[in-house]
């Protein structure tokens, strides 16, 4: 049975992938900070580990539960924080909330894959997805901190990619969600217009049946291909 690991898989994108994988057989170990919304998920191959991944403590945990079930096939860096809300220009933005940014988005996914790299190289089809964002490509006003952490993260998993040939390394633009991170970054505003996270499973799964070449893609593009 195939091992992933998901982080921040208590609530939108990530729950809704740790759900679909573990209906199609996978054993899914997953984290959040809040344990309410991890609750009742313990079950239907997923396992929680309540944490925050910005935490060494906490990663050598999604590390220790990874070798107790001796594999993992894939890592999902899902976990992530948007920064302030409302979104403030970067001539306003408080530095050390851009630190946190960073620490979470950037620096916790890096650390998270050099403990993990070890499990992942003896899988037959070993896989990494970092989770990115238009933001990342695009200048937005207010978007400055966010959009920079996922640009550096794209980046990341591009150069990692080359470093190690035998991974498939892939960024994955899921586009506009109904989730509570996109809400903060419109405060106030209706977002039901957007898409809920479950609709954008079927195109990282896609993405996953396929394994093209490592690189960046696009959720709309991926659906498209599919059909």
């Amino acid at each position: 049975m195939p091992v992933a690991l998901i982080t921040g898989g208590s609530a939108g994108l990530g729950r809704a992938l740790v759900r679909a994988l573990a209906e199609q057989g996978w054993t899914v170990v997953t984290d959040g900070r809040d344990r309410a919304l991890l609750s009742g998920m313990d079950a239907d191959n997923a396992l929680t580990v309540a944490g925050d991944v910005a935490h060494a403590g906490h990663r050598a945990a999604l590390a220790a539960e990874i070798e107790r079930l001796g594999r993992l096939d894939l890592l999902v860096h899902n976990a992530s924080t948007l920064g302030p809300s409302p979104l403030p220009q970067l001539t306003d933005y408080p530095l050390d909330a851009l630190r946190r940014v960073f620490e979470v988005d950037v620096v916790a996914p890096l650390a998270l894959t050099q403990t993990a790299l070890p499990a992942l190289r003896a899988a037959p089809t070993p896989t990494i997805v970092v989770l990115s964002s238009d933001a990342a490509v695009e200048a937005y006003p207010g978007w400055g901190g966010y959009g920079s952490a996922k640009a550096a993260l794209d980046h990341l998993a591009a150069v990692l990619a080359v470093e190690h040939p035998e991974l498939r390394v892939y960024a994955f633009d899921p586009g506009d969600m109904r989730t509570a991170m996109h809400q903060a970054a419109f405060p106030g505003e209706n977002i039901s217009d957007r898409a809920e996270p479950a609709t954008v499973v079927p195109a990282l799964l896609h993405l996953l049946a396929e394994r093209p070449d490592s690189g960046r893609y696009r959720a709309a593009d991926l659906l498209t291909a599919a059909r």
